[in-house]
């Protein structure tokens, strides 16, 4: 099993590397619990997607913490890796989307792999439960869904994929900004379409997936159709696994299983997330589930 970790945004979304809070009591950052927990779990190795300019800065803040144990790769989301009818907009600066992010590994993964988010904590639950699955199944993509309780911050709204299943199988994911409105939880899609209130234990996706190399042709094929479709909207489109894994389904091109977890997410969505991200790791060390220094 290997670990894809989407991070090409880590630079701008925390103003520059060497600005990343660390959550952690040895000064650890959220991506250390979710390799550490990686490791538990079984993973062999990990390959980290980043933008090609935070390489260096990458490597010294966070690969060097992790290169000891576990081996390491590194892929580059590029702006120009697009099909070559794509005319690029010249102002257009942030990359593709998680698609793109995970095509851009596509020679570095040669086994099942998991994908996740570089600043989400994901908990051990959700990675042992990724383990199982890989361990008794083949060729099926599947997605891990959080009970959207266990991904709310009170600070403001968050971005999530609902997920709608049935029987066990994913029907389709909705991509929706999510806020608690006088304690229920109001899901306003992203499309535009009629907002809606979800229930506490309705999952939703944060892009914690689970794949097999056979991902990277369907992503190839869905990219050449994006961007026929969004050739009047470069400046702004953005190229996501979950719509693309949701029309994939809706036509029966795809199956994608739906495994949830126990786990409660963290993130900091918000600055006064932090507080609350270092507070819930402390209590997980106090309990033993985490050393006190990881490395």
């Amino acid at each position: 099993m290997q670990l894809l970790i989407m991070a090409a945004g880590m630079g701008s979304r925390f103003g520059g590397l060497k600005q990343i809070t660390p959550m952690g009591p040895s000064d650890e950052f959220i991506i250390d619990y979710s390799i550490y927990d990686a490791l538990k779990a079984g993973f062999s190795k990990v390959v980290f997607v980043i933008k090609e300019e935070n390489y260096d800065d990458f490597r010294e803040t966070i690969g060097k913490r992790v290169e000891g144990h576990i081996p390491v790769s590194y892929a580059f989301q590029r702006l120009e890796d697009v099909p070559s009818f794509v005319d690029i907009p010249k102002d257009r600066v942030k990359p593709w989307g998680t698609a793109q992010a995970i095509y851009a590994a596509k020679d570095l993964i040669t086994e099942p792999f998991v994908v996740i988010n570089a600043d989400d904590f994901y908990g051990r639950d959700a990675f042992m439960v990724a383990k199982n699955f890989i361990e008794k199944n083949k060729d099926v993509y599947a997605t891990i869904g959080y009970k959207a309780k266990n991904t709310m911050t009170e600070n403001g709204s968050v971005k999530r994929g609902v997920i709608k299943e049935e029987n066990g199988k994913l029907k389709n994911i909705i991509e929706s900004n999510l806020e608690l409105i006088n304690g229920k939880i109001n899901a306003t899609p992203l499309d535009g379409s009629e907002s809606f209130n979800i229930n506490d234990d309705d999952l939703v996706s944060m892009n914690m997936l689970i794949f097999d190399t056979s991902i990277f042709p369907f992503i190839k094929e869905k990219m050449d159709e994006f961007f026929i479709e969004n050739k009047d909207n470069l400046e702004k489109c953005e190229f996501l696994i979950p719509t693309e894994l949701g029309k994939a389904v809706l036509k029966k091109e795809k199956e994608v299983r739906v495994l949830d977890t126990n786990s409660t997410w963290y993130g900091v969505t918000y600055k006064e997330d932090a507080k609350i991200v270092k507070d819930a790791i402390k209590k997980l060390v106090l309990k033993n589930e985490y050393p006190n220094k990881l490395w």
